[in-house]
């Protein structure tokens, strides 16, 4: 208990899956929570949830896409707590229907995902560094996905903006260490959120599990705790990293798990 003991942190997307887990196990370890979602019930229903167990939370309506929201989320954050140490920017947007191959994309989806996915993070950190700065330092914690360290026959635009995710978690941390401000990112593979057991088939989560690593799926727990450790001084000399939470997924030669089969029938 304790690790990010009195800090104050703003989890955007965090009324449910990932963010949601990272609320939880950030109030649970000490820190004032805000949590910020589109889905305002859910955000207030969390964050509720967390002060009947003793915690310290409340649930706000925060619009990724907006930039006034986000910068209302983090004034609000600062009226509520004083201050902020922890930014975990998890907003992130997909949308298989339209965000398709190079040649027939919609480009106006492409727009949006760059808009939600990339800027959010950007305006995130541009109103939370000042105010970090003031407070001696912070951390801010970006999703990104796996999906910007691979190709793929859809989700151009998702990959690509996870690739500017990564690289602008780079440019944030280079451009703040000095003021005692990381910036770290994670990259989950896929995870077993409520949207992703909803779905995603049977069929779908069988070819995952058959190349990864591990013969078991992510829990949003697993990313959590990676935020969570990101969020506390446990990591004060880790920053400018995107950490792979992904079963070991992309770790291998893609072809093993069909040539472990063959051997297996052999």
């Amino acid at each position: 208990m304790g690790r990010v003991q009195n800090k104050v942190a703003l989890i955007t997307g965090g009324a449910s899956g990932i963010g949601l887990s990272s609320a939880i196990l950030l109030a649970q370890e000490g820190a004032k929570v805000v949590i910020g979602d589109y889905n305002t019930e859910g955000a207030k229903k969390a964050a509720n949830n967390l002060k009947e167990q003793g915690f310290e939370a409340v649930g706000i309506f925060l619009d990724a896409s907006k930039q006034e929201s986000i910068k209302e989320a983090i004034d609000f954050t600062i009226e509520q707590y004083g201050t902020i140490h922890i930014l975990y920017n998890n907003v992130g947007l997909t949308n298989l229907q339209k965000d398709l191959d190079v040649v027939n994309i919609d480009l106006d989806e492409w727009d949006r995902l760059m808009n939600v996915n990339v800027k959010s993070v950007l305006l995130g950190s541009r109103y939370a560094i000042p105010h970090m700065i003031k407070a001696g330092g912070g951390s801010i914690i970006n999703t990104a996905s796996m999906a910007g360290f691979a190709g793929d026959s859809l989700r151009s635009a998702y990959g690509a903006s996870k690739a500017a995710v990564v690289n602008l978690t780079r440019y944030i941390a280079s451009q703040y260490g000095k003021d005692n401000i990381r910036c770290n990112a994670v990259a989950p593979g896929l995870i077993l959120t409520p949207a992703a057991k909803k779905n995603l088939p049977p069929a779908v989560l069988n070819i995952f599990e058959k190349y990864n690593a591990l013969p078991y799926h992510g829990e949003p727990e697993d990313i959590g705790y990676t935020v969570l450790f990101l969020a506390s001084d446990e990591s004060k000399f880790i920053t400018g990293q995107t950490i792979q939470v992904e079963g070991g997924h992309y770790m291998g030669n893609p072809s093993m798990a069909d040539f472990n089969a063959l051997s297996n029938k052999a």
